[in-house]
């Protein structure tokens, strides 16, 4: 099972020293994948930009937006910024989609937050591919460029959760990019057995790329770490109304080094694909913790 970080980039004092420094260390550990995911209403940096820094800062490892909510963009323009992406990391590219789930982000920038967004979010996915096999996108212009490195476009991974939104991705999708406050082995192995089942109904000729997503917080004792993960969180989930981080903080399994071999376990039991750490903290120890841990597994 490969192992991937998230960079820090929705927890607060990320700046260029920090954002480099993580690039580096992740690039030159033993992780898989290098990701940030999406929000507009947020101090966050932009997607986009930020896995464009990170594709001159790295070398090796792979470059997965987890995700990025495609009905709030535009899919052409969406497109070319992926396929460019893929052209200045040589091919790193791993593209996660979603619907998000949060109306604040929508209405920043304008978007329609409605009942069909998985709906527009297939049919982004479908022009998207179209923009990337250089189709006709105006009659008589050029394509829109630059092509992607990889033939077709970079693989694209379906941030969904739930049975429905799962046996949809069956239909477009290269594999799922899920989320688990655990995360735990009854949720993880329910979504691989509906993607499973979903992939085989389609006819699909390989098998599902299984990402799972958890946070996590590591620090002198699981005390430090669980006040780490209830500050992140008071932050991050303020949307869902002041008690939630309280009650959303004692789900979090993965506070300390035997958690997370406990958890890494489970999961490579399971057959999960990649585990993606989502760090609560900007401190560079939090990446250097995990990968020590990786090496002494």
């Amino acid at each position: 099972m490969h192992i991937g970080m998230n960079l820090p980039v929705m927890a607060p004092g990320l700046d260029r020293g920090t954002f480099l420094a993580w690039c580096r260390a992740v690039d030159q550990g033993p992780f898989h994948t290098l990701a940030a995911g999406e929000r507009i209403a947020f101090y966050n940096p932009d997607i986009i930009a930020a896995l464009g820094a990170a594709a001159v800062a790295t070398e090796r490892v792979k470059l997965a937006a987890t995700v990025m909510v495609a009905p709030m963009h535009d899919p052409v323009l969406m497109a070319k910024q992926v396929a460019t992406l893929d052209v200045l990391s040589g091919g790193r590219v791993v593209f996660g989609v979603g619907v998000g789930g949060r109306e604040e982000d929508y209405q920043a920038i304008g978007a329609t937050f409605d009942k069909r967004r998985l709906t527009r979010m297939e049919r982004a996915v479908t022009r998207m591919r179209e923009v990337w096999a250089q189709d006709t996108i105006v009659p008589g212009a050029f394509p829109v460029g630059p092509a992607p490195v990889q033939p077709g476009g970079p693989p694209i991974l379906a941030g969904s959760l739930m049975a429905k939104s799962i046996e949809r991705a069956a239909r477009w999708a290269d594999g799922l990019t899920t989320f688990d406050f655990g995360p735990t082995a009854p949720v993880v192995s329910f979504q691989m057995k509906t993607a499973k089942e979903a992939w085989e109904r389609e006819g699909r000729e390989t098998k599902p790329y299984i990402q799972v997503a958890c946070w996590y917080a590591l620090g002198a004792d699981s005390d430090a770490a669980g006040a780490q993960i209830l500050d992140y969180l008071g932050r991050y989930l303020r949307f869902m109304g002041k008690g939630a981080p309280a009650q959303v903080t004692p789900m979090v399994r993965a506070r300390s080094p035997e958690a997370l071999r406990t958890i890494m376990g489970e999961l490579e039991e399971l057959g999960v694909d990649e585990l993606l750490l989502v760090p609560t903290s900007v401190a560079l120890d939090q990446v250097e913790r995990v990968a020590d841990l990786i090496a002494t597994r």
